[in-house]
């Protein structure tokens, strides 16, 4: 217990010292993301926060974590490092889409294939249970790519992506010391103690963002800790032990995956690149209803947590009846909040 204490204290204060240097530097160095038509700031504001994440999570994980028993781990700080790489060039000069994609498989390969990060059964979904060799390590990598993009996108206004980080890596720490997964618990807490103190810096009046180099590293930690609670949940007789456990796993991040289907799925309806950039995003709807980016924030995170809620609750009806509960629901929500913005723009107007 004291270890996964100390782990998000560690965190927290080595990130809380380390934003100030961070935003002066930003400053000094024209670090900036500027204004423009898809941003929701109206002035320049540091970027590079991510850095400080990094920092605060490296540290606390390679202190505390007992390498004796999580011989993984070396390969797990691999592919932190490399999404650190990739998000600071991407931050500092941006890089090709396709540049950062390679980089986001090679942290993927580096997990599946030398950190046993991987999913090897569905438990029952579309009747599929054990999972052969190449679905696995195919589905592993391709699970992991999702997290890390879904968190990204939804890095959009002051505090959503850390807020929804700490959520996601709370509910799955304190799952992991629960079954007495330590090391795995001490990755989690380790996260959310530099997500916490970064929140301090993030919230409007933001003064810096955490760009990719946080918005990636953040969706690479919550990829192990979601493929991992799935895997440990595999035959697993603890009271904790969770049924419907890839259900689960989704409610847990419901936020960043349901955004993400949401919105590649209306690009793709209007014949436009999955990743071609728009405000179609659920935060974007509460900005254009007339909420301010801490009141969409804090709805956005109590909505994550009701879900958590709900999956725990509806965790015996079996997984994929469980995943079109959660899918059906969220449709009706966000559809009724695309309509509400619409008419609140429409007043706005006339």
């Amino acid at each position: 217990m004291y270890d996964v204490i100390l782990s998000f204290l560690t965190a927290f204060f080595i990130t809380w010292l380390a934003i100030p240097a961070i935003i002066n530097i930003a400053r000094v160095k024209g670090l900036m993301d500027e204004p423009g038509e898809r941003r929701s700031h109206s002035t320049s504001i540091p970027t590079l926060g991510g850095i400080g994440i990094f920092a605060g999570v490296i540290f606390s994980i390679t202190f505390w974590t007992p390498f004796v028993v999580f011989s993984d781990l070396q390969y797990i700080l691999c592919a932190l490092i490399v999404i650190f790489l990739i998000g600071a060039k991407d931050d500092i000069v941006p890089l090709s889409p396709s540049k950062k994609f390679a980089g986001e498989i090679l942290a993927a390969i580096i997990l599946v294939f030398r950190a046993d990060v991987k999913l090897t059964s569905l438990y029952g979904v579309f009747g599929i249970y054990d999972l052969p060799l190449w679905a696995s390590l195919g589905l592993s990598i391709f699970t992991i790519i999702v997290i890390i993009n879904a968190i990204n996108l939804i890095d959009g206004i002051n505090g959503l992506s850390g807020s929804v980080g700490t959520v996601i890596a709370v509910t799955f720490g304190w799952w992991f010391y629960s079954i007495n997964a330590i090391e795995l618990a001490i990755i989690a807490f380790a996260l959310a103690g530099a997500l916490v103190a970064f929140l301090k810096y993030n919230y409007s009046p933001a003064r810096i963002f955490m760009g990719d180099t946080g918005a990636l590293l953040i969706g690479l930690v919550c990829s192990i800790l979601a493929i991992k609670f799935i895997e440990l949940n595999k035959g697993l007789t603890h009271p904790m032990a969770i049924q419907s456990v890839p259900a689960v796993a989704v409610g847990v991040m419901i936020i960043p995956l349901f955004d993400t289907l949401r919105v590649f799925t209306l690009r793709a309806l209007k014949g436009k690149s999955p990743f071609h950039p728009d405000r179609n995003h659920i935060h974007h709807l509460l900005i254009d209803s007339g909420l301010s980016h801490m009141h969409a924030t804090y709805i956005l995170v109590v909505v994550n947590i009701l879900f958590i809620f709900l999956v725990y609750k509806l965790q015996h009806i079996g997984s994929l009846p469980l995943l079109l509960v959660l899918l059906g629901l969220a449709i009706a929500m966000s559809t009724g909040l695309y309509y509400y913005s619409k008419s609140k723009q429409r007043v706005v107007v006339e």
